[in-house]
């Protein structure tokens, strides 16, 4: 190439001229006669999701419309960004970024025409570096080769022909390039070396709470094995067993078995039913029914345990681990976004951060409320506000941006524990649900008396409360359906309650559980609701047919009250209302198939029981909050 060649770059219009000549240029022209269609659809879409109310979705999809990379194909909008922006200002990165744009999309085209836009793709490059030594910038030329010497080394052929023609002087200042470029390659190697170094210890975290799993089971086995021979034994010593020694003998059916039951069960056993399960508030139905019916639930249980045992273990392609706190976790949120995750601890800390490394820490915080927390909620609109409920009446609001309580609320003193708190998707309210007496007793059945409040975003004062009789038992779980309209609360006395918020009014309810209810959610398409009873029972109920069952599991084994420290369980629902997350007193936590051919999957184990779960907005990341001090986001490969 020679000397009067490299003086045509004196002019960018030149340089694309000279390289690509009217083939280039037509090709981009001819991309724009695409444009007229693609707006159109993108409009089309735009009105769809107006029209069913996808707001959240509508303002992701105009916001990626923003960053138009292509420039809507328009030949001077792309001359202009990059030879008025990009170059003179030296954004490398953009303009690496927007090259690659333009070879993808045009690499479906002819050979010949691929040829073009490779030689466009080096001439511009070559035209940067240029600019950055005639600029006095060779700091720039370094850092470019540093960041993407790799990529260049490829292309050695190409760059090698065009250095042997520069002149002394340029040659001298680009004598570092190989250098560099080795320097690019050691630094990936290193990088890749260090994400190995991470997924074996990973591994190795896994393995060893694997084996601390089987160690226990062997105890827990050679226990029963030496009580059941010593059973045996007892029960051989004397051929009239009412006749003994002074020692009480107790005595079972001839088609009960001996089980010896652990006061704390492990991850991965089954736990036994007990006579002792049937409430004495079941007394007003009859006795063959309830026969009838404790069999067949009892028969379902172990079915669903059986499978739950068999379930695979889930495929992850990355998990990072949060050890911020120094209790065990009650509450663990994604933002609106996604982008930044809210956990809370029993003494009473929320920690705001981030699990995506390349994301701003700008926002991490930590706080601290004085008391123990009983709900956290995102603003649906932005990741800007996160409200906390705690169990001293209080409800607080932080601004992430502004990294302080913006406004501190209190409910009555009547109803002092704040039991869940949701924000509309549409306008700015939110609503607490309350109880009159503070949750410190595992019965769920102390918490007293029921108040739904609804609270106004923007002057932080209450508007109304949402009427729910004369001494209404607490609600422990309330749900908004995706344009704010309908309000769903669930209660401790199996109740789902439906209201109408334009309203304020309840419009209809059903009784879903013969036991509490702890969580309720809305189906991903709007037609159904989930509730997860105390029992462990999960039902998806139809709204359009009241009262009728879509699906329902049970996962009582995972609902175990008495060997939690909280009485409330959790599920959460991905973003495509298929995958069902559920809290769990096991080391792992069950992922059921929504109406599915699969029974589901099994979480990564945690050193202790899982208290809290919650799904990403939009990707196959969730995250478990543990009894360990522990939060997990966890992302499904």
């Amino acid at each position: 190439m020679s000397r009067e060649y490299f003086l045509h770059f004196s002019s960018p219009l030149n340089c694309v001229v000279q390289l690509s000549g009217s083939k280039g240029l037509s090709l981009l022209v001819s991309a724009q006669g695409k444009m007229e269609n693609m707006l159109y659809a993108e409009e089309l879409v735009r009105e769809f999701l107006v029209f069913r109310g996808f707001t959240n979705t509508l303002q992701a999809f105009v916001k990626e419309l923003g960053t138009d990379t292509g420039k809507g194909f328009q030949v001077d909008k792309i001359l202009d960004l990059i030879f008025s922006i990009y170059v003179p200002k030296f954004q490398a990165e953009s303009l690496f970024e927007l090259l690659r744009f333009l070879k993808q999309c045009f690499s479906s085209l002819e050979t010949q025409l691929n040829s073009i836009i490779s030689d466009l793709d080096v001439s511009i490059i070559r035209y940067y570096i240029i600019h950055a030594i005639q600029a006095g910038r060779k700091d720039k030329v370094i850092e470019l080769f540093d960041i993407h010497g790799s990529e260049l080394l490829q292309k050695d052929q190409e760059w090698a022909s065009w250095f042997v023609c520069r002149p002394l002087s340029f040659s001298l200042a680009m004598s570092r390039i190989p250098a560099l470029m080795k320097i690019s390659s050691e630094r990936n190697v290193v990088s890749c070396l260090k994400g190995d170094i991470k997924q074996l210890n990973f591994k190795l975290a896994q393995l060893q709470v694997l084996l601390e799993e089987k160690e226990t089971q062997l105890h827990q086995l050679r226990s029963n094995s030496l009580l059941a021979t010593e059973v045996i034994v007892g029960t051989n010593s004397s051929s009239n067993p009412l006749a003994g020694s002074g020692e009480a003998t107790v005595f079972g059916p001839a088609s009960s078995h001996v089980v010896c039951v652990s006061s704390s069960p492990q991850a991965g056993e089954r736990e036994p039913k007990h006579s002792d399960d049937i409430r004495p508030d079941d007394t007003q139905v009859s006795t063959s029914k309830i026969s009838s019916h404790s069999s067949q639930s009892e028969k379902n249980t172990g079915n669903e345990a059986q499978r739950e045992e068999e379930f695979p273990e889930v495929r992850v392609d990355f998990q990072e681990t949060f050890l911020g706190h120094t209790s065990p976790i009650s509450r663990c949120r994604f933002s609106a976004t996604g982008d930044n995750v809210a956990s809370a601890s029993v003494d009473g800390t929320v920690r705001i951060w981030t699990y995506d490394s390349s994301a701003p820490v700008s926002r991490n915080a930590t706080i601290y409320c004085g008391a123990e927390i009983m709900s956290l909620e995102w603003d649906c609109k932005s990741d800007r506000l996160l409200l906390i409920g705690t169990t001293d009446g209080g409800i607080k609001a932080w601004n992430v941006d502004a990294k302080r309580v913006v406004c501190d609320l209190s409910c009555t003193e009547a109803f002092p524990s704040v039991l869940d708190l949701k924000c509309s998707p549409v306008e700015p309210i939110f609503v607490s649900a309350a109880a009159s007496r503070w949750p410190g007793s595992r019965d769920i059945g102390e918490l007293g008396y029921a108040s739904l409040t609804v609270w106004n975003m923007r002057t932080w004062k209450a508007m109304t409360v949402l009427p729910l009789g004369e001494d209404p038992p607490p609600v422990t779980s309330v749900c908004f359906n995706h344009n704010g309209k309908l309000l769903a609360a669930a209660a401790t006395d199996g109740m789902i309650h439906m209201f109408d918020m334009s309203a304020g009014l309840q419009i209809t309810g059903w009784p879903a559980h013969d036991s509490a209810i702890s969580s309720v959610l809305f189906g991903s398409d709007e037609t159904s609701i989930f509730t997860l009873g105390i029992d462990g029972k999960i039902f998806e109920w139809s709204l359009q047919n009241q009262g009728e069952v879509l699906w329902s599991t049970d996962c009582g084994r995972f609902c175990n009250l008495q060997s939690l420290s909280h009485y409330k369980q959790e599920m959460a629902l991905d973003a495509d209302g298929r995958k069902l997350l559920v809290t769990s007193n096991s080391l792992r936590a069950p992922i059921y198939q929504v109406r599915g051919h699969a029974y589901g999957m099994r979480t990564l184990p945690h050193s202790a029981s899982i208290t809290t779960v919650d799904w990403h907005p939009t990707s196959p990341i969730f995250l478990t909050g543990s009894a360990d001090h522990s939060v997990r986001v966890t992302s499904m490969a």
